[in-house]
């Protein structure tokens, strides 16, 4: 029946073939030719295996097929979620009667100049949840910046009816305005509505402008836009205020920076981006002379900060990257970049290592940098600053240009300094002074607060010399020995917080200031003391890391307030008694950075990171966390990979 079985030329084989499934297998190796009888399979021979070219090919197409399926169930996913999310979304949702207070529509008149006082919101009676909210203690913030955003995030829901007063409806992701100016990434990726910020707290949003404020009664008064254009103003009562309204940059009296850019706001972003691409596409026809293509490429930063380096940095990185391959190519041999700084290094707030490897990233980018220099003035064709010669003497220079951007400190804004002024105790020049809880100088105690840049936390220690030598001074001979300087130091720590490294020796300090080697402290001695501690004390700087802080820390504080506020009342102790319930402000440095270039630098206090492509990505990598929320997350990455795959985007916005 089976031919080829006289092939087999073992017994073994030969008994084999009864079984009927190896009698096929034994007819099929018979119709092969025989080679040698060393090429027959034996009993115990291990099959020969696939080539590995063959291996690797099955195993690339098994998870191509894995990945490639996994895709498809995920586009599915998506798909079905859109679809979900589109049928219940897109449907007919009506609303009908809801209730409004009538004192929302047509609120009553009063305080010191008569305008409408805004008791009633008109969506306090949206639903159960806002109506129980009306009955809260009114907490409104001023501000819609790092510190405000921060207050919102960290406040428990249902403790205040939270009320926010901004002149602009989104926040904004400050750091990364030079990358949007120059297209790295877009500005929607930087921004995020506050309503939906309080929505958490189903607190109110207010579109205006804080103005004025009558603390004897509790008002602030808001100034806010109708319809027709016209500005109209209200009150605004509440229990407590937040200011967090920021800051502007300071002028130190130069003419001419009306013909100056500045990077703050979204709109700055925007008014440099049009710009850079209207000094490029000038430059690039043919009838434009070479003069006057240099002065349109000729890029000046005035100041030498985080915001004037990056900038610089940003262009140079715009220049290289997509002006020398979308352009002539004698629009990137014309580019010019210039930082003027009036302190002998850029970075200068950062480690000499760092500010060092910035300004030799710079000489080999060939970014000029002019240090030790003052601006005199700005046209609108060139910028005039002077330097000092070796004898001293003021020598004029001036740079050709057509784009200059300011970024040279803060000063106050008009509210600010509008507060600073209803305040004879406020004497700083720059922001308003709070003490270590927060709380605003001379203000009704626990009414007021400003965090961010428009406050600075109080540096002077001698201004309370009395109150600490009554609180200090046991025997009351008006002299302080050692143990009554302990006491006293520990005081100082609670009062003033950043005073803490300056008297970590106390009895050095003891010894040193006591002049009369009395074994104790005169009023004269410790008055010397106390001034010399104070001026040793930095103020802590104007950034978001530090607003940002702020903002978590009185969020934290107000809602400890809020849930012991039955126990406060039980004992007798006011509610605004911040000390009672919670410690004072202690700011923890997490470390400084700025972009150069495709590089980075980290300054994280006694250590420091420098580093290109590595540094690059981890500070990207700290942007990309501290955004506001996922879908601004979203959007960011979006954008860098837009930016790494086809480069920025070259049209006029």
């Amino acid at each position: 029946m089976f031919a080829p079985l006289r092939t087999c030329r073992s017994p073994l084989q030969a008994t084999i073939h009864r079984s009927r499934g190896l009698n096929y297998e034994i007819r099929f190796r018979a119709l092969q030719p025989v080679r040698s009888f060393a090429s027959t399979p034996k009993v115990g021979d291990v099959p020969r295996q696939r080539s590995r070219i063959l291996r690797r090919t099955v195993t690339f197409f098994r998870y191509s097929g894995y990945f490639l399926l996994s895709s498809a169930f995920g586009v599915l996913a998506i798909g079905t979620g859109i679809f979900i999310h589109d049928a219940l979304t897109y449907t007919d949702k009506h609303v009908d009667g809801v209730p409004i207070n009538p004192l929302a529509l047509h609120p009553e008149n009063g305080g010191p100049k008569n305008l409408p006082v805004v008791k009633a919101l008109v969506d306090d009676d949206d639903d159960e949840e806002h109506r129980k909210l009306a009955e809260k203690p009114r907490l409104v913030i001023v501000g819609g910046g790092w510190g405000a955003v921060a207050v919102l995030k960290s406040l428990h829901p249902g403790d205040y009816h939270v009320t926010l007063v901004a002149t602009e409806t989104y926040n904004t992701f400050t750091p990364l305005l030079p990358s949007a100016a120059v297209g790295t990434v877009q500005v929607r990726s930087l921004i995020e509505p506050l309503r939906k910020v309080i929505a958490r707290l189903r607190g109110h949003f207010i579109y205006g402008k804080a103005v004025d404020l009558v603390m004897s009664e509790r008002l602030l008064e808001v100034e806010t836009i109708s319809s027709s254009g016209d500005s109209r103003r209200i009150y605004l009562p509440y229990d407590k205020l937040i200011i967090a309204c920021g800051s502007t940059t300071n002028t130190h009296g130069v003419p001419g920076l009306e013909h100056c850019f500045q990077l703050k706001t979204i709109s700055d972003a925007q008014s440099i981006r049009r710009r850079i691409m209207d000094n490029f596409e000038t430059a690039s026809q043919p009838t434009t002379t070479p003069e006057e293509r240099k002065r349109l490429l000729s890029f000046v930063v005035c100041g030498g900060g985080p915001t004037g380096v990056e900038t610089a940095a940003e262009i140079y990185d715009f220049c290289q990257e997509d002006i020398i391959n979308y352009f002539p190519k004698i629009c990137r041999e014309d580019v010019s970049i210039h930082v003027i700084q009036s302190r002998g290094h850029i970075l200068n707030t950062y480690s000499e290592a760092i500010s060092k490897y910035a300004e030799d990233k710079f000489s080999r980018d060939r970014v000029d940098l002019v240090t030790n220099a003052r601006v005199k003035a700005v046209y609108p064709d060139r910028v005039v600053f002077t330097t000092k010669s070796p004898e001293g003497d003021n020598i004029d220079h001036e740079i050709s240009s057509n784009f200059v951007l300011w970024s040279t400190g803060i000063a106050m804004n008009p509210f600010t300094h509008r507060v600073s002024t209803l305040l004879p105790n406020q004497v700083h020049k720059k922001a308003i002074e709070v003490d270590a809880h927060l709380r605003v100088k001379g203000a009704p105690l626990g009414d007021v607060y400003a965090i961010g840049d428009c406050a600075t936390i109080e540096t002077s220690v001698v201004s309370h010399l009395l109150e600490l030598v009554d609180e200090a001074d046991r025997n009351k001979d008006g002299k302080i020995d050692f143990d009554e300087w302990q006491t006293m130091t520990k005081r100082i720590k609670q009062r003033i917080p950043m005073a803490e490294d300056q008297l970590s020796r106390v009895r050095e300090l003891f010894d040193l200031y006591d002049s009369d080697t009395d074994n104790s402290l005169s009023l004269n001695e410790l008055a010397q003391l106390l001034q010399d501690i104070g001026n040793k004390i930095t103020s802590l700087p104007a950034t978001a890391q530090v607003a940002s802080q702020q903002g978590k820390y009185l969020g934290k504080k107000l809602t400890k307030l809020a849930r012991q506020h039955k126990v406060l009342d039980a004992n007798g102790i006011a509610t605004r008694d911040d000390e009672a319930v919670y410690r004072p402000f202690k700011y923890v440095h997490l470390g400084s950075l700025a972009y150069i270039g495709n590089a980075a630098v980290f300054d994280m206090g006694k250590f420091s990171f420098m580093g290109g492509l590595v540094g690059m990505y981890a500070w990207r990598s700290v942007y990309w966390s501290e955004q506001v929320s996922a879908r601004t997350r979203a959007l960011l990455m979006i954008d860098w990979i837009v930016r790494g795959l086809w480069g920025r985007d070259l049209s006029k916005l």
